[in-house]
């Protein structure tokens, strides 16, 4: 009896469901996913790069495929397709989508800010300002100002490599990878900051060994820079401290145990 009453609800539930698509969705018309992988390119020869940059030309001309698209079935006055395409593009623009490339990573560690470039120190003002705008609201942050002002710091370390800013765009890339949550691209932005000016003022020895000690659960590189932070002269007394009880807890659990 139980079955029975299941199966009846089950077979509602499916009547219902149904009765909740409108007309003319195009179901019938959805592209089943065995097709999708059906579907052969040529592939990108060459490195990483090379693959990305076809990736995101390939993204753009699909969406520009799609708006054209759009704006033919609105010509046309086909409301029905225009309602697929439209559906198709809003899908397309919700996806994420990643830009794959980190700056940092291409730029690797031996660049070095020593050049005043005027068009850096420019570069590097506007950033600021667009972070500063991004942040305008303390309890509420503009999360596609603040991706765009890190968009901007990268674009500063790509045109001018050798601009005396570049360690300043890596320092304030890595906060806003931070809030981002995203602490292993953090760490290689406070890296470059003190690889790319190892006099830097900023606190980035400091703020890659709590990356490591706090969320990375990497100790031994924790603890030699903590030491190395400690060792810097001017820096804050705070983190100072902080840093120094660091050590000793590190230290401590860094020894290895007396055998019998």
């Amino acid at each position: 009896m139980a079955r029975t009453i299941l199966t009846a609800a089950l077979i509602v539930l499916i009547h219902v469901c149904v009765g909740c698509t409108p007309p003319d969705s195009g179901q019938s018309q959805l592209i089943p996913p065995h097709a999708r992988a059906a579907i052969v390119t040529e592939q990108v020869r060459g490195g990483e790069v090379d693959i990305i940059e076809q990736m995101a030309a390939n993204r753009q001309a699909y969406r520009n495929s799609l708006a054209s698209l759009v704006e033919y079935y609105r010509g046309s006055g086909n409301n029905m397709k225009l309602t697929w395409a439209q559906k198709e593009m809003k899908a397309l623009d919700d996806m994420p989508q990643y830009t794959y490339i980190v700056e940092a990573v291409v730029a690797g560690p031996d660049l070095r800010a020593s050049d005043r470039i005027a068009e850096a120190e420019l570069m590097y003002s506007d950033a600021v300002q667009t972070e500063k705008n991004a942040r305008r609201f303390v309890v509420v942050i503009d999360d596609d100002l603040l991706r765009l002002a890190l968009e901007k710091y990268n674009n500063l370390i790509r045109s001018y490599p050798s601009s005396e800013k570049i360690d300043d765009a890596a320092y304030k890339a890595a906060g806003i990878l931070e809030h981002y949550r995203d602490y292993t691209l953090a760490l290689l932005y406070y890296q470059r900051t003190y690889q790319w000016d190892p006099e830097t003022r900023y606190p980035a020895r400091y703020k890659a060994a709590y990356i490591l000690d706090t969320y990375l659960g990497r100790n031994a590189e924790a603890l030699e820079l903590y030491q190395e932070f400690v060792k810097t002269e001017g820096v804050d007394a705070q983190l100072k401290m902080y840093a120094e009880a660091r050590i000793k807890d590190l230290t401590k659990s860094e020894k290895p145990l007396k055998e019998d």
